[in-house]
């Protein structure tokens, strides 16, 4: 398989696996890739993800520049021809953790953008080659990287296809925390545990809220946000955490 995927409670775990070509994307990955994000976004009991790569080499390596790059020459040119990924055509509303150990090159660094929380072992390097082949991010690299670092970096990154280690990468905020590579999968574990701690509900609509609302005029975002809490008040979760904070308890949730 060149993808592992595993849920264990409310969290969801896709482990690229293929460490031999430093996890880089064939069509095999991409086509397994989207069926596990498919089935994360519809699985009503999982409430959180996390992606990493197999290995203590690397995330992703980007293409398999000899399998993917003809694909998407020939056969995956067209808008929506591709299998939905986050990256392009697949909007999950639920939160997803990259857990980062090591290269994230490309298409990796480009999963790790579409992610909401990035964490780094101390051996990852990010970084957009993509000028060096004569090509473009294509997967939201161009798009993503200006939103989330400041816009010099990202020219700096995007222009020179140059590679920036972890200890940068937190510095110009591309990632959340950098830790050893042994403690990467078990803190990425705690974080999902803070992920599925407040409503699944709430945080899918604060996540969609966010991300929507990026383009938006402030008037029009805010009326998403009002349109979001007042769906929330409708849920049972809304109800079971209100009654929970007055009785001095903690909520039981159930993503209802």
């Amino acid at each position: 398989m060149a993808l592992i995927y595993e849920k264990k409670g409310h969290v969801a775990y896709i482990t690229f696996n293929r460490p031999e070509a430093l996890n880089a994307f064939n069509p095999d990955q991409v086509q397994e890739f989207s069926q596990a994000l498919t089935d994360f976004k519809d699985d009503d009991n999982l409430w959180a993800g996390i992606i990493t790569g197999m290995g203590e080499r690397a995330f992703c390596a980007g293409a398999d520049i000899k399998t993917l790059l003809p694909k998407m020459k020939e056969e995956w040119s067209e808008p929506g021809s591709m299998p939905p990924i986050i990256m392009r055509g697949l909007e999950i509303s639920k939160p997803i953790i990259a857990a980062v150990n090591g290269f994230a090159f490309g298409g990796g660094l480009e999963v790790a953008l579409a992610c909401d929380i990035r964490l780094a072992s101390e051996n990852a390097t990010f970084g957009v080659p993509e000028v060096k082949l004569g090509l473009v991010p294509g997967w939201g690299g161009c798009a993503r990287l200006p939103r989330v670092i400041p816009a010099a970096m990202a020219a700096q990154m995007l222009l020179t296809g140059d590679p920036v280690n972890a200890q940068e990468a937190h510095r110009i905020g591309l990632v959340n925390q950098v830790v050893p590579l042994a403690e990467l999968l078990p803190i990425a574990e705690k974080w999902a545990e803070r992920l599925c701690g407040p409503g699944p509900l709430a945080v899918r609509v604060a996540k969609d809220v966010m991300v929507k609302t990026q383009q938006m005029t402030l008037e029009d975002s805010l009326a998403l946000e009002w349109a979001g809490i007042q769906g929330l008040y409708k849920t049972e979760d809304a109800t079971e955490g209100i009654n929970a904070f007055v009785e001095k308890r903690k909520a039981v949730f159930k993503a209802k």
